[in-house]
């Protein structure tokens, strides 16, 4: 799905774009216009990518891409028909090209659009609460109901029969039907994305949404961040607790469960029929198979195959976590009678 929100501002020719990140004119690179910058599997000719870890050089051999911003290490994994642009820092690079696409990306101020839900069209369409903000460009279906001090800031659609909560804010999100948003949830601001440079924090983009699927419900207090370049999914029928943090770029699949202070840090990949106990911790950049049970507090900092049960930190099988638990508590045991023996018990 391409961006519906933010407006591109090129095309660019490619010699354009060089300048952008402080590199000068390539002879042997032709002045082809670029039209978009996306990320290694949506891109296509004429578009610009970037490839910066080995963990993805599957998805690189097979971009189609025509330009990716890359280091000398990885640039032979590329197509020979997409041309490596090498830079020292990758991510910087790819911050500064995409804020050249896209600058109103960047920052997230409130939105200065909103008016009263009373003075819109959707005032005998929704049930609502006092003090309920819409922005631009917004669409809410047949059947809603929204709660008291909630604001659904420029860029949201909202699908037939659902329900949002008191003190919610929405921005830059696709929900489909029968969706479920509780109390104090925020939606669809940009995540936690920046680059120490120069000593300040160059702040990265985000140009993706947030979607979520039908049947979905949030918990309350929950925050979910939209994508840098692609887009942060939660899939058909899963159902997020309380106080639970989903970062850019995850993507949660169908009839998933996941229990309260659960954090997904970005760019994980969740797969179908997964469970989370509470307080789990998954690391970004992973890919968590269907039918994986996860145990409460647990810290996931690798893949997890499909049907696998783990717990622990790092998280591990969770016949081996209760083995060694099991031989760990007849140590302490062991120990306790040791260093104090029974007259002193």
């Amino acid at each position: 799905m391409s961006n519906p929100f933010y407006k591109n501002q090129g095309p660019f020719t490619i010699n354009e774009i060089l300048k952008s990140i402080g590199l000068k004119d390539n002879n042997l690179i032709k002045d082809e216009t670029v039209s978009d910058i996306k990320d290694l599997n949506s891109s296509n000719k004429d578009n610009i990518t970037f490839f910066h870890s080995k963990k993805y050089k599957d998805i690189a051999k097979n971009t189609k891409a025509s330009f990716c911003i890359t280091n000398e290490l990885l640039k032979n994994e590329l197509p020979k028909k997409c041309v490596p642009i090498i830079v020292n820092n990758i991510l910087v690079s790819v911050s500064k090209v995409t804020s050249k696409f896209y600058p109103d990306s960047i920052n997230d101020h409130f939105d200065n659009t909103t008016v009263q839900i009373s003075k819109t069209n959707f005032q005998d369409k929704v049930k609502y609460g006092e003090n309920v903000l819409l922005g631009e460009n917004v669409s809410i279906g047949d059947g809603c109901l929204i709660g008291h001090n909630t604001i659904i800031e420029k860029n949201v659609s909202i699908g037939s029969n659902c329900s949002i909560g008191s003190n919610t804010i929405i921005r830059n999100t696709i929900i489909k039907q029968n969706v479920n948003i509780l109390d104090n949830c925020v939606i669809g601001k940009h995540g936690f994305g920046f680059f120490p440079l120069d000593s300040k924090n160059l702040r990265y983009p985000h140009i993706g949404i947030v979607l979520i699927e039908e049947n979905c419900e949030i918990g309350c207090g929950s925050t979910i961040d939209r994508g840098s370049l692609s887009n942060t999914i939660i899939g058909k029928n899963t159902f997020l607790d309380n106080q639970i943090h989903i970062a850019h770029n995850v993507k949660i699949g169908e009839n998933s469960i996941i229990a309260g202070q659960v954090g997904i840090a970005g760019s994980s990949i969740i797969g179908n029929n997964v469970k989370i106990g509470g307080q789990a911790g998954i690391s970004g950049h992973l890919k968590i198979g269907n039918n994986v049970e996860i145990g409460g507090g647990s810290g996931v900092i690798k893949d997890i195959p499909d049907n696998t049960k783990v717990m622990g930190y790092p998280a591990k099988n969770i016949r081996e976590f209760l083995r060694e638990n099991k031989w760990s508590t007849k140590q302490q045991s062991l120990t306790q009678k040791l260093k104090y023996p029974k007259t002193l018990q």
